[in-house]
């Protein structure tokens, strides 16, 4: 397979995926493997030469109602990589998270028989909920890639090849992570102190969920007038959608506000907002696990349209919905959900880390568990993956 150029299919649908998606292509290139890329990437792969059939955005749906609506979208993008592929066959499907979109395109491939090896790099959640997907899996997928090792003992159990590649960031971000540094290199003042809102990266959550965060962004400033609020806006479009929601405020909140705007290509602004930031509130998701890389105190919150959640809820076969959590067994750090995501609860939860040492009994726990992830032997994803095409 390696006296030969690749062609490598990678479809993924948020800024994460975008990241991992860069990253597998980079160590490709790292190892002298000759390949090319196409599927739908973001701007972070666009850069390093991927070929982008469709808008990275246009699979950042989430809920089942709201996937309901654009049923018919989605299923004519699926529908136009089949075609692609079937037309010009890529020789490995590697599918991104978005497991919803990606394993029912494997399963598409599959079925059409094509010379195609499927690979899902990030297991969906079986382990957590809906664990009768193991076996659609078990039937699409040649490969999955595990960033956790518990994930690969999971899929063991049910005889699905796969292989644990470790978190990437676990190893790029250091133990040792000065806020001081982090501060400087957003040009914010240094003894200013911070407070990070991350009400998601995709319009609608930003439309559920912003008026939680700048609610309780509210209710603190009327009681800590000396802390400031960073926002990331991961494009224009996302900047213009907090600012119209900002105005609505009193100036006071106004004031303390700062929306933090991306800059170049790689979307790290919200990873660089978190790090400058003495604690942060932010939607459940990837963006805690980053969080808790970077060894600050947080509270995480989210709500859902109602029937989705409780259609969720009857599914979940774990106490936990937040990774810092679930990797600990325990809770390490608050959730506030659904109906508990108010901003009153909120502004509270935010209020007890200002308490120097409830952060720092959080931050320690962070650290136990970077070490573990750092501690743990994991498989190369390029490696792994030419391994199922030599078979």
């Amino acid at each position: 397979m390696q006296n030969r150029k690749l062609k490598i299919g990678i479809v993924v649908g948020e800024v994460s995926g975008d990241t991992l998606g860069a990253q597998l292509m980079r160590r490709f290139r790292e190892q002298g493997i000759d390949a090319e890329f196409e599927g739908i990437g973001g701007p972070q792969m666009i850069a390093e030469g991927f070929k982008s059939y469709y808008p990275m955005d246009i699979l950042s749906v989430m809920g089942i109602v709201e996937v309901l609506k654009d049923l018919k979208k989605l299923f004519a993008v699926r529908d136009g990589l089949v075609e692609k592929w079937t037309q010009h066959p890529v020789d490995v499907f590697v599918g991104v998270d978005a497991p919803d979109f990606n394993l029912r395109l494997a399963k598409s491939l599959k079925q059409k028989n094509l010379p195609i090896k499927t690979v899902q790099y990030v297991s969906p959640s079986v382990w957590a909920w809906r664990q009768g997907r193991v076996h659609g899996i078990k039937a699409s997928i040649d490969l999955v890639l595990c960033l956790f090792p518990f994930e690969k003992a999971f899929f063991k159990k049910w005889d699905v090849p796969a292989a644990f590649v470790g978190h990437p960031l676990a190893s790029q971000l250091p133990l040792e992570n000065p806020i001081a540094a982090a501060k400087q290199e957003l040009g914010l003042d240094q003894q200013q102190q911070h407070i990070a809102l991350l009400p998601g990266s995709r319009r609608g959550e930003i439309e559920r969920l912003g008026p939680l965060v700048l609610d309780a962004a509210y209710i603190l400033t009327q009681k800590y007038p000396q802390f400031k609020f960073l926002i990331p806006a991961i494009n224009d479009a996302r900047k213009q959608q907090i600012e119209a929601l900002l105005q609505s405020y009193p100036s006071a909140l106004q004031d303390k506000v700062q929306l933090m705007e991306n800059r170049g290509t790689e979307s790290k602004i919200g990873r660089q907002v978190m790090n400058a930031s003495d604690m942060i509130a932010l939607a459940s998701g990837t963006a805690t696990l980053e969080a808790m890389l970077l060894h600050r105190p947080m509270v995480t919150f989210y709500k859902l349209n109602r029937i989705t959640y409780w259609i969720a809820k009857l599914l979940v076969k774990i106490p936990y919905y937040s990774l810092p959590n679930i990797i600990a067994g325990k809770k390490v750090i608050q959730e506030l959900i659904q109906d508990d995501a108010t901003p009153e609860r909120l502004a509270a939860e935010i209020e007890k880390l200002i308490y120097i040492e409830t952060a720092q009994i959080q931050v320690m726990q962070h650290i136990t568990m970077h070490k573990q992830l750092l501690s743990d032997n994991s498989e190369d994803p390029a490696q792994a993956i030419l391994a199922i095409l030599d078979r």
